[in-house]
């Protein structure tokens, strides 16, 4: 026979239980919903390039469950002045590849705002392999700055299925300074093994966005 008082208990521990079981697995999924941030190694970038630390940026929304950090690196030539930027998101569903090309894509036409203007003619889409082993999808477009100087715009993405996190990045290059044109810069940023881009400087094991480490 049971008692009132025994009832209510096991109304009690079973509130208990279920308020555990509750924590314990939001406590796992926040633990598994830690943001790897993308980022290029030291080696990479030589003596030419490195962080610009002021640059760094970040946020996370829904309580956390989704975050966002960036990475930006620059060159030290203030006449052909380049950089890349870096881009991890960690969002509850992974993006899907018309979500990233459409972020990649409006991403590039916000440089306007900076004085950066591309040229969609130019446009020149494809996809390469990186040297960790992950699929990209990249537009390359040809512009200009507000000096009337030619400069050369690639945004690149994919998803890092060990991290859990989508990558875009967004390299920079000025490539011509009144008479003169360097586009040492601008092949540092797109080089890779294979020589998607072209052969002599634009193949190499050593380019900027080719040896990006999302995990």
């Amino acid at each position: 026979m049971a008692f009132k008082g025994e009832s209510a208990d096991n109304k009690i521990y079973a509130v208990i239980a279920i308020f555990i079981i509750v924590v314990i697995v939001l406590a796992i999924f926040f633990s598994s919903n830690q943001l790897t941030e993308a980022y290029i190694v030291d080696n990479i970038l030589g003596v030419t390039w490195s962080e610009d630390i002021n640059e760094r940026a970040g946020d996370s929304q829904l309580y956390g469950l989704e975050k966002w950090a960036s990475y930006t690196y620059k060159n030290n030539d203030s006449r052909f002045p380049a950089y890349v930027t870096i881009t991890s998101f960690k969002t509850l569903f992974m993006m899907n590849e018309d979500e990233l090309r459409d972020q990649t894509f409006n991403t590039i036409k916000q440089a306007s705002e900076q004085g950066i203007f591309t040229s969609e003619e130019t446009k020149i889409t494809g996809e390469r392999v990186l040297a960790n082993g992950h699929k990209t999808m990249y537009m390359v477009y040809d512009g200009n700055n507000t000096l009337g100087e030619m400069i050369k715009i690639i945004g690149e993405t994919w998803n890092c299925g060990s991290s859990g996190t989508s990558i875009i990045c967004i390299g920079f290059a000025q490539i011509t300074n009144n008479s003169e044109t360097n586009t040492a810069h601008w092949t540092k940023i797109i080089r890779d093994k294979e020589g998607t881009f072209g052969l002599g400087d634009f193949k190499g094991e050593d380019g900027l966005i080719f040896n990006v480490k999302c995990h």
